[in-house]
């Protein structure tokens, strides 16, 4: 399965220490975690949510890669907690986190997760049909990969992009 990943394009597409800044599934030094999403939106979305970028005119300074990443078995398991808490802001990470541990100590090695970035069953994806049209409303997905990943193979789909200004109004605020 092809799944994708927003990364400073001097930098690798994963992390492979445990120095890995602290996220909604992990802590300092809990790391290597790879956050990936199901469409190249999602992952444009984890990245203008936490950056708080709202205003098209903030969008001509991006400079990121996108890379597209060939993960063989996507993980199933869904966490336990309320949705409020899966699509929350900084206030939901301890309990995410805490989550999160409890999973990898009964030997979860990834989870599947609904974005907290994008605003849920919006159209994503486009078609054509006399022209460029939206995609179906879907939920989309992160999936949260444990531990260093040698093995995945990955293709920069852009070195370095931005996104397009018609996302925007699909992403969910951060909010604390």
């Amino acid at each position: 399965m092809i799944v994708f990943r927003h990364a400073d394009p001097r930098f690798p597409f994963l992390w492979e220490s445990a120095a890995q800044p602290p996220g909604r599934w992990h802590d300092a030094g809990e790391g290597p975690v790879h956050y990936l999403a199901e469409t190249p939106d999602g992952a444009w979305a984890e990245f203008l949510r936490h950056e708080g970028i709202t205003d098209p005119a903030d969008l001509g300074g991006i400079e990121r890669g996108i890379w597209a990443i060939d993960v063989p078995a996507l993980p199933r398991r869904r966490p336990k907690l309320p949705a409020a808490l899966l699509r929350g802001g900084p206030a939901s990470y301890g309990a995410c986190r805490d989550e999160a541990r409890r999973l990898r100590g009964r030997g979860v090695r990834g989870i599947a997760a609904p974005s907290a970035a994008l605003m849920p069953r919006t159209a994503s994806g486009f078609r054509t049909e006399g022209g460029l049209r939206r995609g179906p409303r879907r939920r989309e997905r992160v999936f949260v990969l444990f531990g260093p990943r040698p093995n995945l193979v990955g293709w920069a789909a852009c070195t370095t992009g931005r996104p397009r200004d018609d996302l925007l109004p699909r992403v969910r605020p951060l909010a604390p």
